[in-house]
């Protein structure tokens, strides 16, 4: 069976798609497209199963949870082919509901687990006083390994060795070793969207702007912000919405020579 669109998490809280689908008991996979790339898998109503680039199981649940944007679409008994989530779905959203909070500070203070940490130098001159476990992360959080590295060295759980390194940099003790100011990206001309919906238009017809705005959500990306680096990749997956290889050609050719015209 295909997947079904439920909506953007722009526009709609993921508790709100999820409710529907506990209550029914429904069987199936949840996956989520854009920025991040994520998927759930639920049967007889329970979430069994959950994974993000970063984690799996409970973990991976509160990732997804704190998620603001992206497309989620879900596909109907669909069993799941593991089972990272042991206890049933209300103790599973009592654990979100109490540490939503605290994951997403941590999350705000380390966006990923590959991230890298090391200590900070002490200017304060002040006297801090850590825990053993704190200690430990330190010790080996020296600007070399990252997060996974380390739970890994201690045998911690990630979550603990994550509320430990966001513990430690709110006291002023460690900072992100390989944090770099963002570089700003080129982005597309306004002509590009206005060439491609006309040039789509001539193989797909009216469904064109639909089908744009339904890959734009996948991208987790804007018409008026899209980046020159994404932009061939964004071609060729309209590309595959075309129905027939001599239109899809078509299509392509088009913008290549759209491309060539613009340089």
């Amino acid at each position: 069976m295909p997947e079904l669109f439920l909506g953007d998490l722009s526009q709609i809280k993921l508790f709100d798609i999820l409710k529907p689908l506990l209550v029914s008991k429904k069987t199936g996979r949840l996956t989520f497209k854009g920025k991040e790339q994520g998927e759930m898998n639920l049967e007889m109503g329970n979430i069994v199963h959950a994974k993000t680039l970063d984690f799996f199981g409970e973990y991976a649940f509160f990732t997804i949870m704190s998620w603001k944007t992206g497309r989620v679409d879900f596909e109907p008994d669909v069993s799941p082919n593991q089972r990272t989530i042991p206890y049933p779905s209300e103790q599973l959203l009592l654990n979100w509901s109490s540490k939503k909070m605290e994951w997403e500070k941590i999350r705000e203070v380390i966006p990923s687990n590959n991230a890298v940490f090391r200590l900070s130098v002490q200017r304060d001159g002040e006297n801090k006083n850590i825990s053993a476990d704190q200690w430990n992360v330190l010790a080996l959080s020296n600007g070399m390994r990252n997060v996974s590295e380390v739970a890994k060295a201690l045998n911690f759980d990630e979550f603990k060795v994550l509320r430990t390194i966001y513990q430690l940099v709110q006291a002023g003790l460690m900072e992100q070793a390989n944090e770099q100011k963002p570089v700003k990206k080129k982005m597309v001309r306004e002509s590009f969207f206005s060439a491609v919906e006309n040039e789509l238009k001539k193989v797909m017809g009216a469904v064109s702007p639909f089908v744009i705005d339904d890959k734009l959500i996948e991208f987790g990306e804007k018409r008026d912000s899209f980046p020159q680096d994404k932009l061939l990749s964004f071609v060729e997956a309209l590309g595959e919405e075309v129905p027939h290889d001599d239109r899809r050609k078509e299509f392509k050719r088009a913008i290549m020579e759209f491309f060539s015209t613009e340089k």
